[in-house]
């Protein structure tokens, strides 16, 4: 792992041709590969609303020293029952960006931006059961593990389970003491 320089940002329109890729490119996404997808939605998402919808968005991970764009995070809205809010996040980068230290500072990153901006008071995040880098990346963005969701997915024609995680707001942030700040 190296000391890069990760900071979020909002999408931009030459951002889209990485959404296209993600979308029709099978295993560019890894384990998410779901089949092909609309490539032409990411242009309209785009074009709606700059993915920073109230519900629901995304925002690029950006690698300062390389001055590239290694992936993005989304954020999804959701709700357990009464006010009780929560977000989902997610992450999806590039391979070559990922195992440098990339991803667990983009989600710690949305993590804090999402705490700082809106009321949730819990930021949660799926994974699958033999994602053992992502668990890990989880873990020290901050969540804890929650427990096992089975037959959460269905993928490569079966249905699977997969490991759901957690950061309240009160859990302390992995980047309180190291300079990096969400804004």
């Amino acid at each position: 792992m190296t000391d890069l320089t990760v900071r979020l940002r909002p999408v931009v329109e030459h951002d889209i041709e990485m959404f296209r890729r993600f979308n029709t490119e099978p295993g560019l996404i890894g384990l998410d590969w779901a089949g092909y997808r609309d490539a032409a939605a990411p242009a309209r998402r785009f074009a709606e609303d700059g993915y920073l919808g109230a519900d629901s968005g995304r925002l690029m991970v950006h690698v300062e020293e390389e001055q590239a764009a290694a992936g993005f995070v989304s954020y999804l809205a959701g709700k357990y029952g009464g006010l009780a809010g929560f977000w989902e996040i997610g992450i999806a980068l590039l391979p070559e960006w990922r195992g440098r230290g990339v991803g667990w500072r983009a989600q710690a990153m949305i993590c804090d931006y999402l705490f700082a901006h809106t009321p949730a008071q819990r930021i949660q995040a799926g994974t699958h059961a033999e994602n053992v880098a992502e668990q890990k990346s989880l873990v020290k963005a901050g969540f804890q593990l929650e427990g096992v969701v089975r037959a959460c997915e269905f993928r490569a024609g079966r249905w699977r389970d997969g490991y759901l995680y957690s950061r309240l707001r009160d859990d302390p942030s992995p980047l309180a003491n190291t300079g990096i700040v969400a804004t």
